[in-house]
């Protein structure tokens, strides 16, 4: 059997019963970069309890351009709402990294939180910290430089990756954040000149997380407890 890392943060809130059967009804898989999980409109038939790497959320307009909505890291599972409702995907779910993953059905894992209270109540939670945090991107997306955008982003990424080398294109990040290719190399310009990243060739590497931190907005620490890796 496939083994991967067990660092999910909503699996290891569970009670050690509840923890036992849910890994027994989920299936350990690998993921790769740009592996697509689901498209919009595609129904829901499996979840996955992310265990490393990062999956995004990407709305797709109908000129064909994106912009992420919200990443999943160990800290979380896709499609959340498919544990209490049968609705099909709003958003594409694509890795932005090579991972791991629990794989569970949508009706199994449905069944579960029937079944398992405690194991609806860490889902639920879960699914509030997402709103909350969808809440705060919107006052973000508004209100903050492109600058200060693209560091909490990139903050957020090295929060779920291992190391502090990041391969993503200028046109890949100006997608996930929904600008144009110029503006996401003006920003990273910025964030050289401070010392907090390097950046040549699509590939990022964090040159200085304090730097990084202070030149993001005050979004990066306002996300809800839990919904980082790192948080205990």
């Amino acid at each position: 059997m496939l083994k991967i890392p067990e660092r999910n943060r909503l699996i290891l809130a569970l009670p050690p019963e509840d923890r036992a059967i849910l890994l027994t009804a989920a299936s350990p898989v690998e993921f790769s970069l740009s592996q697509v999980f689901a498209e919009p409109g595609d129904r829901l038939d499996h979840v996955h309890f992310v265990e490393a790497g990062i999956v995004s959320a990407v709305a797709i307009m109908q000129d064909g351009r994106t912009v992420e909505t919200y990443m999943v890291g160990s800290e979380g599972m896709t499609g959340i709402c498919a544990f209490a409702v049968d609705i099909p995907a709003y958003s594409r779910l694509v890795a932005q990294s090579d991972g791991a993953a629990r794989r569970i059905e949508t009706g199994r894992l449905r069944a579960l939180t029937e079944e398992r209270p405690e194991l609806r109540r860490v889902l639920t939670e879960y699914a509030a910290r997402l709103k909350q945090e969808l809440e705060q991107s919107s006052a973000c997306n508004a209100l903050h430089r492109s600058d200060q955008r693209f560091a909490k982003w990139l903050l957020r990424c090295h929060d779920r990756l291992d190391g502090d080398d990041l391969n993503l294109t200028q046109e890949y990040l100006a997608s996930m954040l929904g600008s144009q290719r110029t503006t996401v190399n003006e920003a990273a310009q910025q964030l050289q000149r401070v010392g907090a990243i390097s950046y040549s060739r699509g590939r990022v590497r964090i040159m200085d997380r304090g730097a990084l931190e202070r030149a993001a907005c005050e979004c990066y620490r306002s996300w809800p407890a839990g919904l980082q890796p790192t948080f205990a």
